[in-house]
């Protein structure tokens, strides 16, 4: 299905660097209109150097590999679930490794990224069906948060406030979240595959959707789930797994999505909400695919941030 070269060193196998694009120069965190962390000038101002490049666009990179390991089983039931660790910005090259599986039952591969002089992109756990993952147990270890301020309103259990309906057409414009079209990403996508724009070339007999876009159509109406943060803020994916479960996305159907607040979580310089997405089929009867979101908003975004937390 990919005509990516792999390296094999001992018990791992790698694809070439590759130089992401950035996509999301365009992008409106929230709605505003006022930029993203994507945005060189945001980012600068939030303290960053330039912006980065969105996180899951490192996720094509793997499916290579992991179709090697696993073939089309990849598509239809894998999980690839990620902790980002440093931010890549346009002109920096990345490389993807996999473990291999030392016999035919394991299920749970280690994965990780790095840049060309070593700094670490990336960890991650690529699973084949059920099985513990990577942010699975990063999430049984959170503390609770002692004081949130921009996520004040939300709690464990809160659900979107209706049950959204997305697609994904190839030429469909995918909103200020993602300005941009399925086709215009396969035009840079690090990996490409005849799968994601050929019904003929496609082992399901339809087009298919890349997992680095499987966050673009769970995110595509999160703003109609009516979650009560605090505004202007901007923020950023600090961890994201991708679930195939009844897989693989196709290209132009209609998926119905639902979410919930799994956890809320602090750090020195970030409120976090994770967030369990679920795609459905259209009748909202089978499961296709879920993600598992942490958001990551950076305190010093919002302008009543320390006004607010002292006035608690």
């Amino acid at each position: 299905m990919f005509d990516t070269p792999i390296s094999r060193d001992g018990n791992t196998i790698s694809g070439p660097f590759r130089a992401p694009k950035q996509m999301l120069e365009d992008q409106s965190y929230d709605g505003s209109g006022k930029g993203s962390i994507h945005d060189d000038s945001m980012a600068e101002k939030l303290g960053f150097t330039a912006g980065p490049i969105e996180g899951p666009t490192h996720f094509s990179q793997f499916d290579p590999l992991l179709f090697d390991i696993w073939g089309k089983a990849w598509f239809e039931k894998g999980c690839f679930s990620s902790h980002f660790k440093n931010m890549v910005v346009e002109g920096e090259e990345v490389q993807a490794f996999v473990e291999l599986p030392e016999n035919d039952s394991q299920t749970r591969l280690k994965c990780w990224a790095v840049k060309k002089d070593g700094t670490p992109v990336l960890e991650a756990s690529a699973t084949l069906g059920e099985g513990p993952t990577l942010l699975e147990e990063r999430k049984a270890k959170l503390r609770p948060p002692e004081k949130l301020v921009i996520l004040e309103k939300l709690h464990v259990g809160m659900k979107g406030a209706v049950d959204e309906i997305a697609t994904m057409g190839a030429d469909q414009h995918m909103g200020k979240l993602y300005p941009f079209s399925l086709k215009d990403k396969l035009e840079v996508i690090t990996e490409n595959a005849p799968a994601y724009s050929d019904d003929s070339a496609s082992p399901w007999g339809r087009a298919i959707i890349p997992t680095e876009m499987m966050s673009v159509l769970s995110e595509y109406t999160v703003h109609d789930a009516k979650f009560p943060l605090k505004r202007p803020a901007i923020g950023l994916f600090a961890d994201l797994e991708v679930r195939y479960v009844n897989g693989p996305l196709f290209v132009g159907e209609t998926y119905l999505i639902r979410r919930e607040i799994e956890a809320l979580s602090e750090s020195r310089r970030t409120e976090s909400y994770w967030t369990r997405t679920k795609v459905f089929d259209k009748t909202g009867e089978t499961l296709i695919a879920e993600t598992l979101l942490n958001h990551a908003v950076m305190k010093n975004s919002y302008p009543k941030y320390e006004e607010e937390l002292a006035a608690m």
